[in-house]
This record gives structure tokens, sequence and C-alpha cells, in this order.
């Protein structure tokens, strides 16, 4: 069988991060429809799914006096404490309904860990704990990762971060993503990527071109 050399990464595209949600990114709705004309350029789709307990460390109300969007340092670094999201089982933790993917082979449940919150695909924010994706693109032969979803300045740009890291080539599909923008987040994620040697495009350019690159 032939390698599959490009993989199409959709990033934590559910409900808690659409508006109305938990922990809304705006215009976070906007990607479904983006992401849902790229993804037949593509044989190959993992899908990744924020999925915590309510327990989880990263939640504010886990922590007496704090509020959200309040850094705390924990054993591992400094943390954003986060609104309640995302909970396993829940409504919010669900993938949007109308983002269609039906070649997906993979999703990557992230944050499950009680102690450590995890923005990347690829570790836990302990920057030791490994989700198993490297070693699953590394096994079907992929050579670059094409990067949508939510939100651009956490959970894509590490993901983007550790998968330049990891080897692979990686591409941003900028207008498929949207951003929190916290504290001037938004710029330095693109920033530290750029620096990284990721790739930032727009989806029209993807699809122009997706005979002679994909």
């Amino acid at each position: 069988m032939k390698p599959v050399e490009d993989v199409f990464l959709i990033v934590d595209v559910q409900y808690d991060f659409m508006p109305g949600g938990a922990l809304a990114v705006a215009q976070g709705d906007e990607v479904v429809p983006v992401i849902n004309r790229l993804a037949p350029a593509f044989s190959h789709v993992v899908l990744t799914q924020d999925w915590h307990p309510r327990s989880h460390v990263s939640f504010a109300t886990n922590h007496a006096g704090r509020q959200p969007f309040e850094m705390m340092s924990l054993p591992y670094g400094e943390q954003v404490l986060w609104p309640v999201h995302c909970v396993q089982d829940t409504e919010g933790a669900r993938l949007h309904r109308d983002l269609h993917g039906p070649q997906a082979r993979l999703v990557i449940r992230k944050g499950h860990h009680q102690y450590v919150d995890s923005y990347s695909a690829f570790l836990e924010a302990d920057r030791v704990t490994p989700t198993g994706l490297a070693g699953y693109l590394r096994e079907v032969g992929a050579k670059r990762l094409w990067i949508a979803g939510l939100a651009t300045d956490y959970c894509v740009a590490w993901t983007a971060l550790d998968a330049r890291a990891a080897g692979f080539g990686v591409i941003v599909i900028e207008d498929a993503c949207r951003a929190i923008d916290l504290n001037g987040s938004l710029e330095k994620a693109w920033q530290d990527m750029r620096r990284a040697g990721v790739q930032r495009v727009q989806s029209e350019d993807v699809l122009k071109t997706k005979e002679t690159t994909l």
C-alpha cells in the first residue's frame, strides 16, 4: 500500500468552543464549512477531541478563590485556568454534528489526565507524556500535516510546533482556524510557528494546488 504522505488534522471542533459554548471561540463555527470543503482533498484525516474529567486541574472551579483566565503555577509549569469545558460524555465535548470527514481513521482524545492539561495533539502539557499521534503518523508514512480547527493560538499552535519538533512538515490553514487571542496570544503563536518553519496558507490555496501537492 502506498504511504499516506499528507494527513489533514482537524483540531477540537467541539460544541464548547462554538459561539454560546462554555469556552467559546469567536466565530468558531465558521471553520466547519471551510474544513468540509478541504477534507475531500485528503485521503487521510485525523481528528482531536478535548476530553476532560470534571475534576480537571485546569478548571478554575477546582481551585478555591480562582477565576477563569487567571494564571497558576502547577508542577509542570504555568497554567491558564479555564472555565469548565469539554467534560467527558457531555454535549459540549461532542464534535460538531455538521463536521464531515468520513475518511477519518483516528480520534486523539487529549486532556483526559486529571492532573495535567493538554493543548497539543502530540504531547501533554508536562511535555513528556505522548498521545501516540507521532508514532501513528510515522506508521502510515506521513510526511506533512495540514492543520485546521480551534483554537489557532492554543491547541492548533501547540500541535503545529510539536509536529515540527517531531520532524513533520506542517502547514496551518489560517482561514480554517479561529483564535481565542488572550493577551496577545495569537500574534505570539504565529511568530513561534513561523520561527519553527510552519507554513501559513489559505484554504483556497490548498484547493487550487491539491492536484499537485496532495
